[in-house]
């Protein structure tokens, strides 16, 4: 009779590697798989799967080498407890960067053979594995703005000075375009990192970031606020002192794994459509030093309600900050609805409501129809759980970042919504 063999994993980009691992698993008996649930997968690492566990437990039981396939019904690092005390099986197989001595102890105690397989790809194969492949995408991160958005223009904090605050978003969902997650600085990040930020001071790869962005010769005369370098280039939470200034006075962050896990925990995005080709946000704006104030307290408010976790003042500072922008810029939430704009081709208006388009390259294009954000605003905070809402980065368009009472029930109910990964430091 043959022995009984178990091994346990994710299977979530399944490739060659792992199939060679089930090959030389088989050799020791009849192979049977544990996998992580989607439950599991996300508690433990902070994103959502790329194939639900229904799909990765039929691709990992149409695979040979293996005689049956189950979902681990438990949690964490050892979430195939519960499968292999049903199951009994006579070894347990692990990779030699999958072991651990938690996992040799379980087994020693329960009488299983404990086996290390090292790394070998079939032969005429590259070797694979699942953190290699997933740098083949880049993993830049993004960044989304909490509170005090705008204060890091130097138009804005001559009336008052202010903080903006900032996470670091692992890029564990599609980041769109125009739509206020400082993709324009995250595109300029990837013309010299494709993949990856360098392991370096993140304050200083931030102050590089902005300054390759802004370079002296562009020719728009825009400068990029430092809120996107920052958030992006500076992991978890932070948030920055500005006055008068492109650059804050001062930066504090916070990397408290019970901080971040509590706003994980109350934060989602739910998509818009993007910000329209050639609309403005500034058109329109009205500055003035009490407005500026309230968005300085609000930024502030928020910084103090984050750290005592306290969820209500959380959303109220947090809405505030928002009804601060728009009292500023009421673009971001009803942009200029009759715009001509220069256009390099026809691909950048698809999707845009536009009467006429002439010619090609060089071409004018006249929008007249506004944009949807506030029926998103209308919908969605009148939804149950929803605390506060804003949009990130200029608005327009895009998201709406929402403060909820429970971020995984309201994904679970709402489809549509992101759960957001806060890039930890060391990450």
């Amino acid at each position: 009779m043959k022995k009984k063999v178990f091994v346990s994993g994710c299977y979530d980009l399944l490739h060659s590697g792992h199939v060679e691992f089930f090959r030389q698993a088989a050799e020791y008996g009849d192979l049977y798989v544990g996998i992580g649930s989607d439950k599991t997968i996300e508690g433990y690492k902070h994103h959502k799967t790329i194939y639900s566990e229904q799909e990765r437990l039929f691709m990992v039981k149409s695979i040979r080498y293996v005689k049956d396939a189950f979902i681990n019904a438990g949690s964490g690092i050892m979430d195939f407890v519960p499968t292999v005390e049903a199951l009994k099986p006579d070894i347990l197989v692990v990779n030699s960067d999958g072991g651990n001595e938690d996992k040799r102890k379980f087994c020693e105690e329960h009488g299983i053979e404990y086996v290390v397989l090292e790394r070998v790809p079939q032969k005429g194969l590259k070797a694979r594995s699942s953190t290699d492949l997933k740098k083949t995408e880049s993993q830049i991160p993004t960044r989304l703005d909490l509170a005090g958005t705008w204060i890091d223009q130097p138009y804005v904090s001559c009336y008052a000075p202010g903080w903006a605050i900032t996470i670091s978003l692992e890029p564990t969902f599609e980041i769109r375009e125009r739509c206020g997650l400082s993709t324009s600085t995250r595109n300029m990040i990837k013309k010299i990192w494709p993949y990856q930020l360098p392991n370096m001071d993140p304050e200083t790869l931030a102050k590089l970031v902005f300054c390759f962005e802004n370079d002296p010769e562009r020719s728009d005369g825009i400068i990029s606020g430092a809120q996107d370098s920052i958030g992006i280039c500076i992991p978890g939470l932070c948030r920055h002192y500005y006055d008068n200034s492109f650059w804050p006075k001062k930066i504090e962050t916070c990397n408290d794994e019970g901080i971040l896990s509590w706003l994980e925990n109350h934060l989602i995005m739910i998509p818009m459509e993007p910000r329209k080709y050639g609309c403005s946000v500034v058109e329109g704006k009205d500055i003035t030093e009490p407005k500026v104030k309230a968005l300085a307290k609000a930024a502030y408010d928020c910084w103090q309600a984050i750290m005592a976790k306290d969820l209500q003042a959380f959303a109220k500072a947090y809405k505030a900050s928002f009804e601060a922008q728009v009292a500023m810029f009421p673009g971001m939430v009803k942009p200029s609805e009759s715009l001509e704009c220069r256009v390099e081709s026809l691909e950048e208006v698809q999707g845009s409501r536009v009467q006429e388009v002439q010619g090609f390259k060089g071409s004018r294009v006249q929008e007249f129809k506004g944009s949807r954000v506030q029926e998103y605003i209308d919908k969605w905070s009148a939804v149950p759980g929803v605390l506060a809402w804003k949009m990130p980065g200029a608005g327009g368009g895009g998201y709406l970042a929402c403060v909820v009472e429970d971020a995984p029930v309201f994904v679970a109910a709402h489809p549509e919504a992101i759960r957001l990964t806060i890039r930890r430091a060391g990450f």
